[in-house]
């Protein structure tokens, strides 16, 4: 699960700065590393002179991020749609009898290696994008599904007892009361699915599909520790980036939520 962070800085109170903001900081490096990489090239290639071409060229890394953001933003996007639906249901009188059934199941998609999900997709559907967006997607599911129920669990029994008391309906009383109440819980297992995610997608590229593990695949298979660097280096900070983000956003429910 999510590691506690720090109260982040809150860009709706008064006072705030921007130039104090670690989110706003990390996001310029981000992008100054993204685009500026290229720069570096000097740099590597004194770092590692026994190397004929020290510099990922084949793809450009802007091209590669988004195509990376575009593929963990489809898996995880279906993850949480899956994954609250799930939670939602098993968590309701009708569906509670299938919750060890899906509790151990998605337990067994993040248990699944992603590489044996690939493996056996490929010979189904080919070669591409699609093979690890099934593979991301199942592996995302488990924290959205146990926040999802433990989130809703948490709901005061008051508020529910309010909710029906003011003639709510159980689909008005999901949607107006136990959801924006279960929201904070529910989005931090929503951030540990997309920091696994972007992670995890570098693999992708094992089955041709485009992402910011092409360059480390390469610099493996070509035993070339510069494009190694340069591909972690860039999946390391986004995935940094990613987290921070809907980290702020978690501490803002969190706030609105004690308000």
């Amino acid at each position: 699960m999510s590691v506690a962070q720090p109260a982040a800085a809150d860009p709706t109170r008064p006072g705030w700065h921007p130039w104090r903001d670690p989110l706003l900081w990390l996001a310029a490096g981000f992008a100054v590393l993204v685009f500026g990489l290229p720069l570096t090239k000097p740099l590597f290639a004194a770092w590692f002179p026994q190397l004929e071409r020290p510099f990922y060229e084949a793809d450009s890394f802007p091209a590669l991020v988004l195509a990376h953001v575009l593929l963990v933003g489809a898996s995880s996007l279906i993850a949480i749609v899956i994954g609250v639906a799930a939670g939602i249901f098993v968590t309701r009188r009708s569906g509670a009898e299938f919750r060890g059934l899906v509790e151990t199941v998605t337990a067994m998609g993040q248990t699944f290696p992603p590489v044996a999900v690939l493996a056996i997709a490929v010979p189904l559907i080919g070669f591409g994008a699609w093979p690890a967006l099934i593979a991301l997607s199942l592996y995302g599911l488990l924290p959205v599904v146990e926040n999802t129920i433990a989130g809703l669990e948490q709901v005061p029994p008051a508020a529910r007892d309010a909710a029906e008391g003011m003639g709510m309906g159980p689909a008005r009383r999901l949607w107006s009361v136990e959801l924006p109440l279960a929201a904070p819980v529910i989005l931090a297992g929503i951030r540990t699915s997309v920091a696994i995610n972007i992670g995890t997608a570098a693999i992708a590229s094992t089955v041709g599909a485009r992402t910011l593990g092409t360059p480390i695949i390469v610099g493996l298979n070509g035993n070339n520790l510069a494009y190694v660097i340069q591909g972690a280096l860039v999946v390391g900070t986004l995935a940094v980036l990613a987290d921070l983000a809907l980290g702020r956003v978690t501490d803002l429910l969190q706030r609105w939520k004690r308000a």
